[in-house]
């Protein structure tokens, strides 16, 4: 079992996942967190606050922490708010797209049948707290290590009999056959391994925050396709008594702008932008109340050359981010996580329980993932291109555009399967 030692650098949620996955197997893990280790009453703290950011966690990825037994923590915290229809439309075009249960009915004879869930929006902070309290369970302890505040300042490949050595700011080294890079878009893993990148700038920023609306939101994900670029309004869940008492009506907002409107909208106050925001969404959950936690990020989309080199493996952002438009990055990530698991449990079983993270096992995993998530990319890309810019305010475009979207949203099947698809099972 020793020679079968892997090591995940990254203790986000992806890394965290499949470090629960492999100790389930009964595979030895190290998993390194760059971040300080937080105590019962710092996770507290920080689940106190109401987070403006939020993951829209596919079925396929629910269904991924249940394995690893984390949903069923986040479940019972309440902070987690399902939707059950997602809304795509323009606003200075006639195509609207509705995807859901609600969408289905009208041709159902069943019209008391309960909402069937699409997903669920979960804020960052509730999924990793779920995920840390795992990683110190009984039943996956014998298996996993992990070593949190500590960085990893160097790494060497002794060969492939071997694996690698890494060096941690503490002077701590390990050795691991396979060494997982799962630290994010700026992966020390990634660079170490001489792995270049592909990425697409958008020159465009997005602007999160935290709203309160007039009109309640109805488990319905919305997201408007303006010429500025997307604004999604998704689903917050209830945290305080009196968010209970009248329920629905707090969202999270990724408002993606070109750059310099963004960064010049971020100057204003937050009276402000609340009503620039509003005005935006053409009051389509009417006038904001309150606005929290304000922030940016630059938009970009980034694919690894390659996934894998000898002994190592990219998963999750540090091989692929994509244009937040479909709030499907973490999802991907998540199948990152499913796939790797799988192949690598099913190689080593395949060889008699001798061979671990081999080439052939890792090229299996990149081929299963790097044009699934290319494609992704460049879908999301496309998207963009088609409703964002000078060029898709051009009649032509437009009325392109607005066909297409009246035709798909008459056919049915293709409905379902676009639902089918964005729930990744």
């Amino acid at each position: 079992m020793k020679n079968n030692h892997t090591l995940i650098i990254g203790g986000g949620i992806v890394g965290a996942t499949l470090a629960l996955k492999l100790a389930q197997a009964e595979m030895p893990v190290t998993l390194i967190d760059a971040r300080p280790k937080r105590s019962e009453a710092d996770w507290q703290k920080v689940l106190g606050k109401r987070d403006a950011r939020v993951y829209a966690l596919s079925l396929a990825s629910i269904n991924l922490l249940k394995d690893v037994g984390a949903w069923q923590k986040i479940a019972a915290s309440e902070r987690k708010a399902d939707y059950t229809q997602m809304q795509v439309w323009q606003l200075n075009g006639m195509g609207e797209l509705l995807f859901g249960d609600s969408e289905d009915n009208n041709d159902d004879s069943d019209q008391n049948a309960e909402p069937k869930m699409l997903g669920s929006m979960v804020e960052p902070a509730v999924i990793e707290y779920a995920l840390w309290q795992r990683l110190s369970a009984s039943d996956v302890s014998q298996y996993l290590t992990v070593i949190d505040g500590h960085k990893v300042i160097n790494m060497d490949w002794l060969g492939s009999a071997q694996g690698y050595r890494v060096m941690l700011d503490d002077g701590t080294v390990i050795n691991a056959r396979l060494l997982v890079g799962a630290d994010g878009r700026g992966s020390f893993v990634r660079k170490q391994a001489g792995i270049e990148l592909d990425v697409l700038d958008y020159n465009q920023t997005a602007i999160c925050c935290a709203i309160q609306t007039d009109k309640p939101h109805r488990a319905t994900a919305r997201q408007a396709m303006l010429p500025t670029g997307t604004l999604a309004l998704l689903p917050l869940a209830d945290i305080t008594d009196e968010d209970k008492a009248n329920p629905e009506h707090w969202q999270s907002i990724v408002w993606t702008l070109p750059r310099n409107q963004a960064l010049a909208l971020l100057e204003e106050t937050p009276r402000y932008i609340a009503d620039k925001l509003a005005a935006a969404s053409n009051y389509e959950l009417g006038a904001i109340r309150e606005i929290e936690s304000i922030a940016s990020f630059p938009l970009a989309a980034q694919q690894a050359k390659s996934y894998v080199a000898d002994n190592l493996v990219l998963i999750g952002d540090a091989a692929h981010g994509v244009h937040p438009l479909a709030g499907q990055g973490l999802n991907l990530g998540m199948l990152d996580v499913k796939a790797l698991s799988e192949q690598l449990t099913h190689d080593y079983a395949r060889s008699g329980n001798k061979l671990w993270g081999t080439n052939q096992t890792l090229r299996s995993y990149e081929r299963l993932r790097r044009p699934h998530n290319s494609l992704m990319m460049h879908s999301f890309s496309a998207l963009n291109w088609l409703f964002a810019g000078s060029l898709a305010q051009l009649r032509p475009i437009q009325q392109i555009r607005n066909e297409g979207m009246y035709r798909v949203s008459k056919i049915k099947p293709l409905m379902r399967l676009f639902a089918k698809q964005a729930s990744g099972v």
